[in-house]
Formats: C-alpha cells, sequence, structure tokens
C-alpha cells in the first residue's frame, strides 16, 4: 500500500500441509483501505511452493490511476489453517519514488475460499508515517471442470476468476471468449490464454489452460438435400444482428488506467466490429464511454468522452465512415458494479434507428 507514498502489499498463498491444496501460481486483485475509499492499489501476487511447508514469492501493486507509479516486493510467509501468512522481505524494483512517497510493508493474514479461488487478507504494517492496515482481495484463475473432454462433442470448461477473458493465443490477439464458462466442441488437444479483467495492471498475468481431447468424434449426420440454384438466390442468408438498440459492452475493449489509449488487445474485437459494419452498410452505431467513480468528477467525464472518440477514431481509420458513428460520454454516472471497479471503465455499443 503506498501513502501519499505507500506500499505494499504483500501477499504469498501456497500449500503447506500435504492435505492443503496447493495455492500456487498467480493472483490477481486490489487493495483498498476504509480510512481512504478513493484510492486503491492493483496487484499482482506470484507465488511458489518451497520444499519444506514454506511458501514464497513476488508482489506487484501500483497505484490505481497511476500505473507509472509501482513496487515489486519478495513476499515469505508459511500456509494457515485458514490460510496462508505472508511477510513483506526485499522491495525488487520501485518505479515513480518522489522524496515525499513511501511504500508501506509488514504482513499479511490470507483467508482461502477454494470455492471461489479467493484470498481476503488483512495487512498490517509497520508504524512508519500513517501506515497502518489494509484489506486486499485476489482472485485466481484455475480450471474447474475436467481437462480432458469427448472429442468432437460440445462440453462446458469452466474456470474460477473475475472478469475472465479468453484467448487462443499467447499474445493475446485472438478473443473467443468472456466469463467463467466456455461451452464448445474440440477435435484437438488445445491450450487457452486467459487473463482477469478485475483490477488490471501492467503486469498482466497470462494463465494457460490445456484441456485434451480424447476418442474419435461422433459420426456426421448426412447432409441435407441443397436447395436448388434458382431458390437459393432468391433466400438471401439473413445478417446476424451485431449489437441491439439496447447498449452491449465491448468486454475487450480496454484502456490504460487514467487514459484514453486503447490497449493492444482491444484490436481484435475492434476489427470485428468494423467488419461487421462493413457487412452493414446503412448501420449506424452510437459509442458510449465511461468511468469508474475514482478520482474527480469532471475528469471522469472528459475520459469517458474521449474514450469513446478513441474507439471511433479506431473503426474510422478501418474504413468505417465517420457520419455512421455518434459518440457520448457518461463520466462516472453510471457504474454497473459499486466503486472502485475495473469493470465500470468501458465502452457500450448500440444500434441507432
Amino acid at each position: 500500500m503506498k501513502r501519499s507514498l505507500w506500499y505494499g502489499i504483500g501477499c504469498l498463498l501456497l500449500a503447506g500441509p500435504v492435505q492443503a491444496q496447493s495455492l500456487t501460481g498467480v493472483w490477481q486483485g486490489v487493495e483498498a483501505e476504509t480510512s481512504q475509499p478513493d484510492k486503491y492499489w492493483p496487484s499482482v501476487l506470484r507465488l511458489q511452493q518451497s520444499k519444506d511447508s514454506s511458501v514464497f514469492g513476488v508482489l506487484y501493486e501500483e497505484v490505481g490511476g497511476q500505473p507509472d507509479v509501482s513496487v515489486t516486493f519478495q513476499m515469505q510467509g508459511t500456509r494457515t489453517g485458514a490460510g496462508l501468512r505472508l511477510e513483506h522481505g526485499t522491495k525488487l524494483n520501485e518505479t515513480g519514488r518522489t522524496l515525499t512517497s513511501y511504500w508501506c510493508d509488514g504482513a499479511i493474514t490470507f483467508a482461502y475460499d477454494p470455492a471461489l479461488e479467493k484470498l481476503t487478507g488483512h495487512a498490517t504494517y509497520r508504524p512508519v508515517g500513517d501506515c497502518s492496515v489494509g484489506t486486499l482481495t485476489l482472485y485466481r484463475v484455475k480450471l474447474k471442470s475436467a481437462s480432458t473432454v469427448p472429442n468432437g462433442v460440445e462440453t462446458s470448461i469452466r474456470v474460477s476468476g473475475r472478469n475472465v477473458l479468453w484467448y487462443t493465443d499467447v499474445s493475446l490477439k485472438q478473443p473467443v471468449n468472456t466469463g467463467n464458462t466456455y461451452r464448445t466442441a474440440l477435435s484437438k488437444t488445445t491450450t487457452f490464454y486467459l487473463t482477469q479483467g478485475y483490477y488490471p495492471t501492467s503486469q498482466r498475468a497470462v494463465v494457460p489452460i490445456t484441456i485434451r481431447v480424447t476418442g474419435t468424434p461422433p459420426k456426421a449426420a448426412p447432409p441435407k438435400p441443397r436447395p436448388d440454384t434458382a431458390q437459393a438466390t432468391q433466400r438471401p442468408l439473413p445478417t446476424p444482428p451485431l449489437v441491439a438498440e439496447t447498449p452491449v459492452v465491448l468486454p475487450t475493449v480496454l484502456f490504460r488506467v487514467g487514459t484514453p489509449e486503447l490497449l493492444p488487445e482491444s484490436g481484435p474485437a475492434l476489427d470485428q466490429l468494423a467488419t461487421a459494419l462493413k457487412s452493414r452498410p446503412t448501420m449506424k452505431l452510437q459509442i458510449a464511454g465511461h468511468a469508474d467513480r475514482v478520482g474527480e468528477p469532471d475528469k471522469n467525464q472528459v475520459l469517458s468522452e474521449q474514450r469513446a472518440e478513441a474507439v471511433k477514431a479506431y473503426l474510422v481509420k478501418a474504413g468505417i465512415a465517420a457520419e455512421r458513428i455518434s459518440t457520448v460520454g457518461y463520466g462516472d454516472t453510471r457504474p454497473l458494479y459499486p466503486s472502485p471497479d475495473a469493470r465500470n471503465r468501458r465502452v457500450e455499443v448500440a444500434e441507432i434507428k
């Protein structure tokens, strides 16, 4: 946790006793403090298990809205009956340091929820400056369904995590799904690359999930008779609706915190949107930008308008006429979730009749 300068949200979880579930892996979330409701610190905790019952790892933390102000700590601890206790160790890296800022350090006690793969931590910091306590909420992406599925049969793949985004490539350019469940039919062993949109940081954590395929695919049904050519030409295929008249959130269109700059992983979704708009040349679109209730309302209003304009500029560059796209910004007046929550920093699209 950083106080005017504030540091450290230390958190390390891992399996201790043989019978305890392993807590190794990547945990992502946020640290907050009730005495400072407008401040938050997006965090990533990477954990490993020692040969003995101890656990160790690193904790990365940013100042919310200021990703250029960050810290990385070594963490060391032991497994407890309910979770884990970790202590801050060596400071490995720090960015955005000033003469009047500092990061708090001390110890964090975590409770583990295996159903949600969630760590809830209470930090007690050394009495330096105004360091006192902090609350941490972290989630882990973990496969919750079978790791092997039948060949060619539609199956639900379930994972834990918050605001999960699914990709088929490690460079995160081919999104295929959002959420905790992906229903699909696989014909070969496939690795998906998952991230969490819950308080993302510049240290974005990618978790590979490999699903193995077994058996032979079911026999295909005999093809239906093809309609004659004349009928086929008289009956054009309907184009599925791209967006509805009510606003639809674009979950993979993301921005750098506190800026209207699109993140690289926004490209595939916007390219697909541009392609669909080209196939429906009469469609007009409204793009609405939103911000979280962090910071000043006037600045959030401007930021939401700029984000909507950034999406419009991308589509225009892709070949969509500017007059087909209107933009609006709602600032922080229409949150979908209690603030602070990264999901409130969103873009929505709606068809204009």
